[in-house]
């Protein structure tokens, strides 16, 4: 296996964690470690973990740290290879046949070929980042074509042959853990579980995130969501919702509500489901209550 020594300037995994928090992504040792490791042995990045801890944002850090496009892929069900590889643009192949006339015109060239986000990873390795997000979402037999990609990083094209990656592209993967990844995609891949992050830490992700907020505002916020979180929810809160709390609390506040009723007037930001909202009721007075202590 090839070691890069170096990508982009990023020789070690503090030079990275140090290029992501420039990029406004606060990361932990265990992911910049993991995320070098991935970057230098040319090998995928699996990020699991639950909705809203940062596993996208992940990925779009480390392309920005990279000064990358970054190529998504959103997984669902039923997601198939035609949607992740390419797609020929039949009407204009059309068009050319009947525009060219007696003359010969090949509509297998790249000008008819549309790029699908995999495809476009391949044939310019060098200048993107491939996530491919939620990959719990998409059916076994997806799966099990993704295995054959990451494998040796080729597409068989049948009017066009075998395409193959100069070099390893930079592919991200990500997964909420709705069902279980076959043994052998995680065995390709770097893995890294990324946790809802302690409160010191997402109380600096608010004020990174929303200049607007103060630090004890963002402390009450950070307290209030994981008193939520604590909760036996159908969507706990992620990272977002508690930055896009504190921001909307703050904006009521400076509109004249007191600190209690902006947050409980902004519980629509933070909590986002109906049987979640009449769960919580009445509690969420006391939540913000012992938050605000």
């Amino acid at each position: 296996m090839a070691v890069r020594q170096s990508i982009s300037g990023i020789d070690g995994p503090d030079t990275l964690r140090r290029a992501l928090t420039a990029a406004q992504y606060l990361a932990g040792e265990d992911l910049a470690t993991s995320a070098y490791l991935a970057l230098a042995l040319g090998k995928p990045l699996l990020l699991e973990g639950a909705p809203g801890v940062g596993k996208t944002e992940a990925a779009k850090a480390i392309a920005s740290v990279l000064g990358r496009q970054l190529v998504r892929l959103q997984c669902y069900e039923g997601v198939d290879s035609a949607a992740a590889l390419y797609e020929w643009n039949y009407p204009r192949q059309m068009l050319s046949i009947r525009q060219a006339g007696e003359e010969y015109v090949n509509i297998y060239s790249d000008e008819y070929l549309i790029s699908r986000p995999m495809l476009e990873a391949l044939r310019h390795p060098k200048d993107t980042v491939l996530l491919i997000d939620e990959i719990d979402r998409s059916d076994h037999e997806f799966e099990a074509f993704l295995l054959e990609f990451l494998s040796d990083f080729s597409i068989s094209i049948p009017e066009r042959g075998t395409l193959r990656a100069e070099e390893n592209p930079i592919v991200v993967l990500t997964s909420n853990r709705t069902r279980e990844l076959h043994e052998a995609l995680r065995r390709r891949c770097v893995y890294n579980w990324i946790a809802y992050p302690d409160a010191e830490r997402e109380a600096q992700i608010v004020m990174m995130r929303a200049s607007s907020v103060v630090r004890e505002t963002a402390d009450r916020v950070v307290r209030a969501v994981g008193a939520l979180r604590a909760e036996p929810l159908a969507k706990p809160p992620g990272v977002a919702e508690t930055v896009e709390w504190a921001e909307a609390a703050t904006l009521l506040n400076r509109q004249g509500a007191d600190w209690p009723t902006a947050f409980k007037r902004a519980i629509g930001v933070v909590l986002k489901d109906q049987d979640d909202l009449v769960f919580m009721g009445d509690r969420v007075d006391a939540i913000l209550a012992e938050a605000a202590a």
